[in-house]
């Protein structure tokens, strides 16, 4: 029985101080410490490796022109440099197989060229004649002038004649009448009368000549008037019709004109034609993705031929968050990332304490939605953290966790229970990445 109830007391230590309280509120003071904790609010997304500039970017080398595959310079996983040759098409259009095309497109241009040259003398000549039928024409009508000029000053000394003629005669009548007049009288002889008959006879006769010398004048000026007018219209006519030959001319001479741009434009774009026949890298990088296989395969222009990956490229990540999120994110902001194949210790609350991880900073955001219902966003490496692992590949797979406001635990668990969005916050901005082109 002694030894019962000493067991007793043993166990339960009656009678003893109890120190069960410290057990209790010394968890309670580590719990309340832990909840004011600082925690850092974040948005947590997958995304991949892409890069900042577009032509960094993986590349398809498409065919220029139709044609058929004859030789092939590279394989996949070739590295080449900018302006190597990767492949030999042929020509498989009719209107290209003639292998002295530009030559003979040359010769077309020559000859035209020439005749072109022909159309622009025989226009040149046919000005000068022009400007010759216009002189022949002032001479012409300035010698017509000179000639009515003259038979107007003739036209007046007729008249002056005739005048004379028409006073000699009106004196011969009026001798005439009065000796007619004696001579009924008796006063003169038969032989004095008849003298003054033939007077009067022969001043008539003048008159009657000079009239007829004035008529004669009066229709050499008609006539001469009308062959100015002839001649006038004569030489309009010639000109007319060599102004209308010579603009004949020179519309086949602009019409030449446009057949040289036609040729010389086929010149041209048949030399730059020869050029595609050699497929060149566009930049260097390493050869993946073949599309194309064998020789003599025909291939459409446009057709995918090989992608290039090109060397140098300054890596970002694009990664896609939710449309609920996206008021959240910022230029500037920070996001850590954990690269596939490298491992990483995360703890969620504390991203900047995590082992493992890359920083960067988002440089853009789409303001559109994707085709898979989140916006993307595009970040490059932060310059002032680590660097990224120079192993990494274009199209790798990333998980990204954006960076938001730094809040105590408590309030995170409360945001959480009571299902609030994380706080927004405006990050400054301070973008930049160490490997600027």
């Amino acid at each position: 029985m002694k030894t019962t109830i000493k067991a007793f007391e043993h166990i339960y230590r009656q009678g003893k101080s109890n120190d069960g309280k410290s057990f209790v509120i010394i968890p309670l003071a580590i719990f309340t410490s832990f909840l004011f904790l600082p925690w850092t609010q974040n948005i947590s997304t997958k995304g991949k490796i892409t890069s900042l500039y577009q032509e960094q970017r993986p590349q398809k080398i498409n065919a220029p022109i139709a044609g058929k595959i004859v030789k092939w310079w590279i394989k996949e996983g070739d590295f080449v440099n900018q302006g190597d040759t990767i492949a030999q098409i042929s020509e498989i259009k009719e209107e290209y197989l003639d292998p002295k095309l530009i030559e003979r497109t040359q010769e077309q241009l020559a000859a035209k060229r020439s005749v072109n040259q022909y159309y622009s003398d025989k226009s040149k000549t046919m000005e000068a004649q022009i400007k010759n039928l216009q002189s022949g024409l002032q001479l012409k009508i300035e010698q017509l002038s000179n000639k009515l000029k003259q038979l107007r000053n003739k036209l007046d000394g007729e008249k002056a004649e005739l005048k004379a003629a028409e006073n000699d005669y009106l004196l011969a009548k009026d001798q005439y009448e009065r000796q007619q007049k004696l001579y009924a009288e008796g006063l003169v002889s038969q032989t004095q009368w008849q003298q003054r008959n033939v007077i009067l006879q022969n001043s008539l006769a003048k008159k009657s000549v000079s009239e007829n010398k004035i008529n004669q004048t009066l229709q050499e000026i008609s006539n001469t008037s009308l062959e100015q007018k002839s001649a006038d219209q004569e030489y309009r006519e010639k000109i007319n019709k060599t102004e209308g030959d010579r603009f004949q001319v020179l519309g086949q001479f602009e019409t030449g004109k446009g057949e040289i741009a036609k040729l010389q434009n086929q010149v041209v774009n048949y030399t730059i034609r020869n050029g595609m026949y050699f497929l060149l890298a566009p930049q260097k990088g390493q050869i993946v993705q073949a599309k194309r296989s064998g020789l003599g395969e025909i291939i459409k222009d446009g057709d995918e031929l090989v992608t290039i990956v090109p060397s140098k490229i300054n890596y970002a990540v694009e990664m896609y968050v939710r449309p609920v999120d996206l008021p959240l994110i910022s230029r500037g902001q920070p996001v850590r990332f954990i690269f596939d194949g490298y491992p990483a210790i995360v703890f969620n609350g504390w991203p900047n304490q995590s082992y493992g991880t890359y920083g960067g900073k988002i440089v853009a955001f789409e303001n559109s939605i994707s085709s898979n219902g989140l916006f993307r966003v595009l970040v490059a490496e932060d310059p002032k953290d680590r660097e990224w692992p120079a192993q990494i590949k274009i199209g790798a797979g990333v998980q990204g966790i954006a960076l938001l406001k730094d809040v105590p635990i408590w309030y995170e668990l409360w945001r959480n229970i009571n299902g609030f969005p994380p706080d927004f916050y405006q990050f400054k901005v301070e973008i930049g990445t160490k490997n600027e082109k």
